[in-house]
């Protein structure tokens, strides 16, 4: 299936997987990440199983795992206004 056109609850299982993979080459059980993000150990198995998950708890838990750049694609730093290029082109 293509990335496009996968369902919430495809992403969920996904991300749930990388998360769980990354916890394990981590060496780290699901209590010490669930410690380590200030969440609790049943967050942590909801977000791996792809059950759902907040924001907040994304965040946490891939900062710890060392994978803000996640964060970073999904709202990369606006680098031209596009108030200014529109100006730019009106003049």
């Amino acid at each position: 299936m293509t990335e496009t056109r996968k369902t919430i609850a495809e992403w969920e299982a996904d991300l749930g997987g990388q998360i769980r993979t990354l916890r394990r080459r981590a060496e780290m059980t699901q209590r010490d990440l669930a410690s380590s993000a200030n969440v609790s150990v049943g967050t942590i198995r909801n977000l791996e199983s792809g059950a759902g998950s907040t924001l907040t708890t994304l965040v946490s838990v891939a900062r710890v795992l060392g994978r803000s750049d996640w964060l970073l694609a999904l709202a990369p730093p606006v680098t031209v206004s596009p108030l200014a290029m529109l100006d730019a082109r009106n003049r």
